[in-house]
């Protein structure tokens, strides 16, 4: 299971698991030639149907396609290929940045225990010191800098002194779970892969297609299908994929063939590939969603600076339709960042805006293999932790006052414990993590998604980038 350990301050989650739990098996007419990892493990399926024909057959995108006349038959028999996403991608052994004795979350650093360092915080609290805050946080990090701040600073320090006792405490008794179980293990016990081993950034140029798809002639509305099923005489054009809501309906996945890249499309998932200003398809799609997740592209300086990812304003987000994608009470998940503007915003004027009650803030923590937080917990410059903003949709008064049977409510504060993706902007799951707190078979959705899950529709002008095949290793089962 993708949850590993559900303690009372939330959840140890394997991210690669779930991943791999997403049936990636496809069934084909033809086996692989040698060469080819074998695997026991594989999980049947009751729908294998073969890849429609505009899909590639599998094999890396840097090789020549697969074709039958190099495979070898298998007696009549459909052989079953899985893919599994490459695990060095979960391979963060070490803390990117080695945090102080005093600062460690494990066992083996007596010098400063939990209970002082709560207690100190605790003080800061109660005296509501904001210059001592940040001289304490100073001296644990020792760093040679002037404690001189900018009020978005001072407010970051002050949103990180109330939460940080929630996040040590509940990210050490979920670590010290995931220890025993055998989950997590001492840096001592599993040697690096090495940086070396890790693929380099794979290029798709998926948003470049979305911008120039603006160019597309118009489509009437009367003429344009709203969606299109992966079967084997469908798609053929890039166009079709950027027009419409592309759906497998299948218990099996399917591999498509866009600009000469392979992408994995797990089973019973939709997605519209487009950019922001074309998502009409998507509200003809005609569904009403029980839980939006929505991982916006923030503004931040950094983007700016190194121009390498798109950005929204707050007003740019703010016209995203959520009130008419939304089913009555749906749940409302906002991922921001730790910059306290977004976070005011998310809460004072978004929610607000499209009818939303928050009603809690989660964390997602971020820890290596060993259980060490991946930063240290009080670093200036960047958090171990990232924030969740949930929130309910609020209709006419019978509605709000009316609450969802056989779900709990939702905790004000949960933690969200895992090994992070080394690739940049992949989050954890929360289709586990939410399930006790929604009904059965809800509809989902994931605005501004970076890949897919089964059940769920997702929504971005990059929605494929981490379905990419070569994300991959494909095993086979004969």
């Amino acid at each position: 299971m993708s949850v590993v350990h559900r303690l009372t301050a939330g959840w140890l989650v394997d991210h690669l698991s779930f991943i791999n739990q997403c049936g990636y098996e496809i069934c084909d007419s033809f086996a692989r030639p040698a060469g080819v990892t074998h695997s026991t493990s594989v999980t049947s399926t009751e729908d294998c149907h073969s890849i429609s024909t505009f899909a590639a057959t599998p094999s890396s995108s840097n090789g020549p396609p697969y074709s039958p006349g190099d495979a070898i038959e298998a007696e009549g028999k459909r052989a079953k290929m899985r893919y599994v996403f490459r695990e060095e991608f979960f391979d963060i052994s070490k803390p990117h940045i080695a945090a102080a004795p005093e600062e460690q979350l494990c066992q083996g650093c007596p010098e400063v225990s939990l209970t002082e360092i709560s207690l100190i915080f605790f003080f800061i609290l109660l005296w509501n010191d904001t210059d001592f805050c940040c001289c304490f946080l100073l001296i644990l990090q020792k760093r040679k800098r002037k404690c001189v701040f900018n009020q978005g600073e001072l407010d970051a320090l002050e949103y990180h002194s109330k939460v940080r006792k929630l996040i040590w405490e509940g990210t050490l008794h979920l670590v010290q779970e995931g220890l025993k179980s055998g989950f997590l293990h001492h840096a001592t016990a599993k040697l690096s892969c090495g940086k070396n081993n890790v693929p380099q950034r794979i290029v798709c140029g998926l948003a470049e297609l979305c911008e120039m798809a603006k160019q597309f002639p118009a489509v009437k509305e009367s003429d344009h299908q709203a969606v299109r099923v992966l079967e084997e005489d469908t798609i053929s054009a890039e166009q079709d994929l950027l027009s419409c809501v592309i759906e497998n309906s299948s218990n099996s996945a399917k591999i498509i063939l866009l600009m000469g890249q392979k992408y994995l499309v797990p089973p019973k998932s939709s997605f519209l590939l487009s950019d922001i200003s074309c998502l009409r398809p998507l509200l003809n799609y005609k569904k009403k969603y029980d839980v939006i997740v929505i991982d916006p592209p923030w503004e931040n300086k950094s983007v700016k600076r190194s121009n390498r990812y798109s950005h929204l304003s707050s007003w740019q987000i703010k016209q995203i339709p959520v009130p008419a994608l939304a089913a009555p009470n749906c749940l409302v998940v906002t991922w921001v960042t730790n910059r306290q503007k977004h976070l005011r915003f998310v809460k004072d004027e978004l929610y607000p805006h499209w009818s939303v009650k928050t009603l809690a803030e989660w964390h997602w923590v971020k820890i290596t293999t060993a259980g060490e937080f991946v930063l240290p917990l009080d670093s200036l410059h960047k958090k171990p932790y990232e924030v969740l903003v949930l929130g309910r949709v609020q209709g006419d008064v019978k509605e709000a006052l009316r609450k969802p049977e056989g779900v709990l409510p939702i905790p004000e504060h949960q933690l969200i414990v895992s090994i992070p993706c080394s690739l940049h902007s992949h989050k954890p799951p929360l289709a586990a993590v939410l399930a006790e707190f929604i009904k059965p078979d809800v509809e989902c959705l994931e605005l501004f998604a970076r890949n897919l899950q089964p059940g769920w529709t997702s929504w971005g002008n990059e929605v494929l980038k981490f379905q990419h095949i070569d994300y991959f290793t494909l095993l086979q089962n004969e």
